[in-house]
């Protein structure tokens, strides 16, 4: 999920502050590609186990449709609407639910319900909801990415952990944090921070175009990305370096997107940092006290990703299936198609969609894809490209 805007009023109904706040509970979390986070839950008295994005671009918490109806909870209209990368529509509610997760019950809250098919198809997992404000708001949640495991704690002033660094963020539902680019110029500008968006930074075609941030000739080659409301073709290349506070990254993969939908508030805000970077600190999210603290993990110099294959692969009915192939893309250089199957990479048969996708985010690797296509068992080669 790239974002889902902030148009929820704050919970009212939030624990008290408490001088020492006390952990409540604590458990494991799993991530899928790009550093998303997968909470597992139970809504109400349902007994089944449902996933969850965490994701800090949600301005609420929201429930898929097809879970909703498959749960038969009751729907109440609204005039409210969201906007995400590839549209904009009113939903409807699921009201005054209870979430247990892990040594946690959750009461009072409204869950919006929206089509996160998408998602699913995308990741491989079935994607039941969202966890954003509504949830975060009312405690401190501390994220280890060392051990994948999440703290959920007492509102209040907490101390955090030597040697990070703390950023004081303004929250109106989602957490806002200055950065600063260098590529063509050097620019300084305010990103939503977005656990649940699967790259590393997001920036509108208007704030690029008028920050004349990117150099000119940059290399960007033609991509897709999946968001609230579907598809949305975007252009992707790298900036040059990256600071957040005093830390700073070079050569950061980067997707250009046309705002339609000014999902990312420009002009006060350039666009958006995901957790494809973030996942690399280990953070503590205190809404109340308006803080992110973030510390440095085993994964802040691991390297990002740098591949391009221009496939569009989704899980589909069981099957992994190529539903769109850019053009002059390594995918149509290599002959494939949409509609393909893809039965193996390599000599890997695992039908595991999230195993594919890291086999195929190795630059200048040539990687057997064996398809299905019309009924016929087919092979073709595709050599992975670089963004770089």
């Amino acid at each position: 999920m790239v974002l889902i805007s902030g148009l929820f009023a704050p919970v009212t109904s939030a624990l008290p502050v408490t001088e020492a706040p006390k952990m409540l509970t604590r458990f494991n979390f799993s991530t899928l590609t790009g550093g998303v986070v997968i909470l597992h839950g139970l809504l109400g008295n349902f007994p089944d186990t449902l996933n969850f994005v965490l994701d800090t671009g949600s301005g609420g918490i929201s429930l898929d449709s097809t879970t909703a109806e498959y749960l038969n909870v009751p729907l109440s209209n609204s005039d409210r609407t969201i906007r995400g990368i590839a549209g904009m529509r009113t939903v409807k509610f699921v009201v005054n639910q209870t979430l247990h997760l892990p040594g946690l019950t959750i009461d009072n809250l409204d869950f919006h319900t929206n089509d996160y098919q998408v998602l699913t198809s995308v990741y491989g997992v079935k994607i039941d909801g969202i966890i954003g404000y509504s949830f975060l708001s009312r405690y401190i949640v501390k994220m280890n990415y060392n051990t994948n495991t999440i703290e959920v704690w007492e509102p209040g002033k907490v101390r955090y952990p030597k040697g990070g660094y703390l950023l004081k963020t303004p929250v109106m539902n989602i957490p806002v944090v200055e950065s600063t680019i260098k590529d063509g110029v050097v620019c300084k500008s305010k990103f939503y921070f977005d656990t649940g968006a699967g790259l590393c930074l997001l920036m509108s075609q208007a704030f690029a175009g008028d920050s004349s941030i990117l150099s000119k000739g940059k290399n960007m080659l033609v991509t897709q990305a999946e968001g609230m409301g579907g598809k949305k073709t975007m252009k992707i290349t790298t900036v040059k370096e990256l600071k957040v506070g005093p830390y700073r990254f070079k050569k950061v993969p980067t997707h250009i997107f046309v705002d339609d939908y000014n999902v990312t508030s420009y002009p006060i805000l350039g666009g958006l940092i995901g957790n494809d970077l973030f996942r690399r600190f280990n953070i503590v999210i205190n809404y109340g006290q308006k803080e992110i603290h973030l510390l440095p993990n085993n994964h802040f110099s691991e390297p990002f990703d740098y591949s391009y294959t221009g496939l569009g692969i989704y899980f589909i009915d069981g099957h992994i299936v190529i539903e769109d192939v850019i053009e002059a893309s390594p995918g149509e250089k290599a002959g494939l198609k949409p509609g393909d199957v893809i039965m193996g990479i390599g000599s890997n048969l695992s039908g595991n969609i999230q195993v594919y996708k890291n086999m195929l985010q190795t630059p200048k690797l040539k990687l057997k894809i064996i398809v299905i296509r019309n009924g016929q068992l087919l092979e073709k080669y595709l050599r992975v490209a670089s963004i770089l």
